[in-house]
């Protein structure tokens, strides 16, 4: 059986899914090694002693130990992958749009995951040459598995918000750096998106070329679509704030837990509770005190976000918009509450509802967290990871 390496010590969040994932690869009967990126000499050392020629594998999450690290390099900037062989599954949790300058100098024995059905279609696309692995979309954790979930109307908090907030106003050095004309074509593909919220970035843009320029060479439009990951930021943002606004302004008391919230402005402020940035567990653990937990896509058109899982595992209400891939596995009202984003304002409506009735939000949260753990934990993930890399 495989041993599998995998890291920690850069992104907290991706930290916490690699143990997630080694944990369950270890009770699937694989030897895991977890190298520490903020001690990565002394982890180089222990992996030397952890390597096994010809049957090791690293999975890892949005390139890290391919991103130029100098402690994976040879003195001929080779990676440590290719000069020992081992072959690298990397799941990849944004658009690859914002990593093509990592897409071209993947290691020989790469295989791309994608979170995202549209992403596996962009990599199709547009990196025809790499290897793709099957979809993997993101999974939840359940805080503590060996007790039973805080009932709903024993819970703290009545609607948790858990992620970061970043003005949209932010990206707008990006949209008018250059001119008039240009500055009126990017706010075009804004005002497209957030009035057609359903498509992509990428189907957005090149309509948009298209109209501007006619027939785009796919080489350009390549170029292009990795120039605007400025347009996914701002309206991903964008919609973030303004569905927290709809609760707050209705009236209902939304605790907040990240950076940046005090930059959205709410005409009753007085219910938008900012609190501290959280770690993982930190998230999980306000998640287990939430009767219902918000959660707004950031642009994953066809997969899932793993806070809707979290939710489900840990006994609150997820209250989420949809994708193609969510349309497939959740049933709302019964599992979950989806709202649209083409109708935000029912958002709070929604909420409303449900805060009003404990019985149908704990019947909701209790089918919610069936469902999730029959089929959304990260050792469900894991031994779809064990089937790959032991092909």
């Amino acid at each position: 059986m495989k041993k599998v390496m995998f890291f920690e010590g850069d992104i907290e969040t991706q930290g916490y899914f690699s143990r997630q994932i080694a944990q369950a690869m270890q009770e699937l009967g694989h030897e895991v090694f977890i190298y520490d990126l903020s001690r990565a000499w002394s982890s180089t050392e222990k992996f030397f002693r952890f390597f096994e020629k010809g049957n090791t594998v690293l999975i890892n999450f949005n390139f890290h130990g391919m991103s130029g690290e100098e402690y994976f390099l040879d003195e001929n900037d080779q990676t440590m992958w290719d000069a020992l062989d081992i072959p690298s599954y990397n799941i990849v949790v944004d658009h690859p749009m914002y990593y093509h300058h990592f897409l071209e100098k993947v290691p020989h024995n790469y295989h791309h995951i994608s979170i995202d059905r549209n992403h596996e279609k962009y990599m199709k696309r547009f990196f025809p040459e790499i290897e793709r692995a099957p979809f993997l979309p993101l999974a939840g954790t359940q805080l503590y598995p060996n007790k039973s979930n805080v009932p709903i109307e024993c819970r703290k908090y009545d609607v948790t918000m858990v992620g970061n907030y970043c003005p949209p106003k932010t990206f707008e050095k990006f949209i008018t750096r250059i001119d008039d004309e240009y500055t009126a074509f990017y706010y075009g593909m804004i005002d497209d998106l957030l009035a057609h919220p359903d498509r992509t970035v990428e189907e957005v843009t090149e309509e948009h070329l298209m109209a501007e320029l006619g027939e785009v060479p796919q080489e350009e439009l390549k170029k292009a679509l990795a120039a605007v990951t400025f347009i996914d930021l701002y309206v991903r943002y964008t919609m973030r704030g303004q569905i927290v606004q709809e609760l707050v302004d209705a009236g209902i008391k939304v605790h907040v837990f990240g950076d940046g919230w005090q930059h959205l402005p709410c005409k009753h402020e007085e219910n938008l509770i900012r609190m501290s940035n959280l770690d993982s567990v930190g998230c999980l653990k306000k998640l287990c005190q939430s009767k219902i937990s918000l959660n707004i896509m950031p642009w994953f058109k066809d997969g899932a976000h793993d806070r809707i899982f979290n939710t489900m595992l840990n006994g609150s209400v997820c209250l989420t918009d949809s994708s193609i891939y969510l349309d497939s596995i959740l049933h709302d009202g019964i599992d979950c509450s989806i709202y649209s984003l083409k109708h935000k304002e029912r958002a709070a409506e929604i909420a409303h509802s449900l805060l009003a009735d404990v019985s149908r939000m704990q019947s909701i949260a209790d089918e919610g967290y069936r469902m999730a753990k029959a089929g959304h934990t990260w050792a469900h993930r894991a031994k779809q990871l064990h089937e790959l890399i032991e092909e």
